[in-house]
């Protein structure tokens, strides 16, 4: 199961181990588990310091000296969580993968994830060897057992996968390369409903060396990545495993970086997952995989695995993972250039920005008025026309609505809502008949008003908003509170962090293109912890972060990490604190995917006891015309649940009914 990876290294966590004796391992561990309780410690340091190939050899010598099945014995000694990692290691890699397979095929309902995460990652020849072991295993056929348990399209590219006839040849025709993007993009884009077989065809059968290359091709004609079309185009399990086999032909190391992250992130722990992937790459790129979490998640997977799992668990997962990139000298220097290659992708996938609110079609503002003067008028109100009409509506439009209304009924309609409206509900409603600016401006008073400061909301919307949204701000809070904000911030806060809020606010970021140079003399500035006497390490960051064009500011964190080995929110967690540290995280995460800052802290206003129903309201209403829609997909990638459900889950009433139709609906 060894793998030889970058450069004809080995980068497998678990090696053979020098001076094997099966005999006397097998002795050891029939010692561990003989008499009263067993050794735990002995059963995992042995287990997990042998290579797979000298497992396999350790069970024969047991059953050659004892009499009894290696296997068997660890499962009556061991339990839970722990016997099904160490048993998983005891195994061929096919005939683990095998077992995996079946429990996801059998009982009530099927593990798709399962299916899906096994059959996208595996090569020819490991299928070749899957299906063989199955068969050998269980006396049954997987293709028919998989055909059995699965249906449409879903079923088809499983089926396509399970032939391991997947193309491996790295001369590539960019005559076909082309052909095969023109053909997927008039399969799903162009074309009224969508050719889901033209997909299964290309993404089931061609290499990943084509393929990487077709990805490329279609971004150019199609204008966004091929996963926002297969979002846009298919669904349900179909969609994931289509979404599995392109991250696997970009990285199966970023795909396993990724599936372990969401296994371990949040509350709960999906432990099956988390085995399955330690137990199968143990021996072929946990190296690279380590290297991508290190780098993505600006954490080690040591880290993570230690403060998530425990006991003999924890110490067995630890030793597979083999090392913490977060210790002194451990980073490895190759995760240098896998966060270059990010940023340079990243800077390539050029997404578009897209809301969940549009101007309505026939739009009447005097109708509209008329509406919501029905249902305030007389006793009781009718909320379901108010939110039906207000939700429906661009801002924009919604400004026409208050003159119309005025002009009809000599009324504020602001104030009727006021009076008619109540709780959460009314803080939705209200919020979206103010004007962007407006709304801003009225957060960032209460932020600031009454004791204590809401530095949280400060941060949100200084950090997140670009310079014309801010000079609108600014006018809004003046025009609303006969105060510049500017002042109000100076008043209400101090230090360092009053600084970096200030030049937020006055809206002046350059909006130049990158300059190669001047940003690898920024990321020297920040990478130096000493630093000049006269300037402080947090004017520096102040200087650059505050200032500088998101293209410029990528481009300087791609240079910090090209000389540190860290990406530049590692050095901000580690050398910063507070409000400071804060400010400048929200800083970072907005250059690097903005999008991703606000999925998150929706996630985290909804998550555990209770609702955070500000901070929840404040995204919605200030995003819904400008990027909410890539929001909801950010969530769905992040969290593996929509947008939608979770406010469903989460909220009630009309309060709810307003959210989920300004969210605009299900991933």
């Amino acid at each position: 199961m060894s793998s030889i990876g970058k450069a004809g290294r080995y980068r497998g966590s678990v090696k053979d181990f020098p001076d094997f004796d099966a005999n006397q391992d097998a002795e050891t561990l029939y010692n561990a588990m003989k008499g009263f309780g067993s050794d735990k410690d002995a059963i995992l340091d042995l287990i997990t310091s042998r290579s797979n190939k000298q497992r396999i050899e350790i069970c024969h010598a047991y059953k050659a000296l004892y009499g009894k099945d290696l296997i068997a014995d660890l499962k009556y000694e061991l339990t839970g969580k722990f016997e099904r990692l160490i048993v998983g290691l005891m195994r061929p890699l096919e005939y683990f993968d095998a077992k995996e397979i079946k429990d996801a095929l059998k009982g009530i309902g099927t593990d798709e994830k399962c299916l899906i995460e096994i059959l996208a990652s595996r090569t020819n020849k490991q299928i070749h060897a899957l299906v063989e072991a199955y068969k050998d295993a269980y006396e049954s056929n997987l293709e028919e057992d998989v055909i059995a348990d699965t249906a449409g399209h879903f079923k088809k590219m499983l089926i396509v996968l399970l032939q391991g006839t997947r193309e491996e040849d790295d001369v590539v025709s960019e005559e076909l390369v082309e052909q095969d993007a023109k053909e997927l993009f008039e399969a799903g884009e162009v074309k009224w409903g969508t050719d889901e077989a033209q997909f299964i065809y290309v993404l089931g059968n061609r290499s990943k060396q084509h393929l990487r290359l077709v990805f490329d091709e279609y971004l150019k004609i199609a204008g966004k990545p091929i996963e926002a079309s297969i979002r846009g185009e298919l669904s349900g399990d179909f969609e994931k495993l289509m979404l599995a086999v392109v991250k696997n032909m970009r990285s199966t190391a970023e795909y396993f970086a990724d599936r372990l992250f969401k296994a371990m992130k949040g509350l709960g722990t999906r432990d099956n997952t988390l085995i399955r992937i330690m137990v199968s790459r143990s021996e072929i790129d946990m190296l690279d995989i380590r290297e991508i979490f290190r780098t993505k998640y600006e954490k080690s997977l040591h880290h993570m695995i230690e403060s998530d799992t425990s006991g003999d668990y924890k110490k067995a997962l630890l030793k597979l993972c083999g090392g913490d990139d977060d210790a002194a000298g451990e980073f490895f220097p190759e995760a240098a250039q896998v966060a270059y290659q990010m940023w340079e992708l990243s800077a390539v996938a050029k997404v578009e920005i897209k809301g969940t609110i549009h101007p309505a079609a026939d739009f009447n503002a005097d109708g509209d008025a008329k509406v919501l003067r029905k249902a305030m008028k007389g006793f009781g109100t009718d909320e379901d026309a108010i939110i039906e009409v207000v939700t429906q509506r661009s801002n924009t439009q919604r400004q026409e609505i208050i003159q119309a209304y005025k002009s009809h009924f000599g009324r504020d309609l602001m104030a009727d809502l006021k009076s008619e409206l109540s709780g959460a509900l009314a803080k939705v409603i209200l919020g979206l008949m103010m004007t962007p600016a407006q709304y801003d401006a009225k957060q960032l008073k209460k932020a600031m008003e009454g004791a204590g400061t809401d530095e949280a909301v400060l941060i949100e919307i200084l950090a997140t908003r670009n310079n014309q949204e801010i000079q609108a701000i600014n006018e809004a809070y003046k025009e609303a509170y006969h105060k510049t904000l500017e002042d109000a911030i100076s008043s209400d806060t101090s230090g360092h962090f009053k600084r970096i809020l200030v030049s937020l606010a006055l809206g002046a970021r350059e909006e130049s293109g990158e300059d190669l140079a001047k940003a690898r003399a920024d990321a020297q500035k920040l990478s130096d912890v000493s630093g000049d006497d006269s300037t402080s390490l947090e004017t520096r960051f102040l200087s650059i972060l505050c200032s500088q064009s998101y293209p410029q500011l990528r481009r300087v964190f791609q240079e910090f990490v090209k000389m540190t080995n860290h990406d530049v929110a590692h050095a901000i967690r580690k050398r910063m604190s507070g409000d400071v540290k804060d400010a400048f995280l929200a800083i970072v995460m907005s250059v690097k995917n903005k999008q991703a800052f606000f999925a998150e802290k929706l996630y985290k206003s909804m998550k555990g006891a209770g609702t955070d129903d500000r901070t929840l309201i404040r995204i919605i209403v200030s995003r819904s015309e400008i990027d909410l829609l890539n929001i909801r997909r950010e969530f769905w990638d992040l969290y593996d649940k929509s947008l939608s459900h979770m406010i469903e889950k989460d909220t009630s009433g009309d309060y709810c009914k307003a959210l989920l139709a300004i969210c605009g609906g299900e991933e």
